[in-house]
């Protein structure tokens, strides 16, 4: 709290917030989920063989994308001992 030659000064108090507002807040909540409902009912979601060949296919460059990383690493590993000798 700052202080004055005339004492404290105190902070503006915050006006209470009436029913008035509160009611209109709660209607723009309430619109605002009313939207997503809506926009979640005109999702296309995929079909159980389209999530079942999007998951094999994301496992598979997962581990094609981890392999050729480690083959990357060795390869680069193998140049770097040849230059440096072998030294780590």
């Amino acid at each position: 709290m700052k202080t004055t030659p005339k004492g404290p000064v105190r902070p503006a108090k915050r006006p209470a917030a009436t029913s008035a507002v509160r009611a209109r807040n709660s209607r723009a909540a309430q619109e605002f989920f009313g939207g997503i409902v809506q926009e979640m009912r005109r999702v296309t979601w995929p079909t159980r063989e389209e999530w079942i060949a999007a998951t094999i296919l994301t496992v598979v460059l997962v581990v094609g994308v981890g392999v050729f990383t480690y083959l990357v690493d060795i390869t680069f590993g193998a140049i770097f001992s040849f230059l440096t000798g072998g030294a780590r």
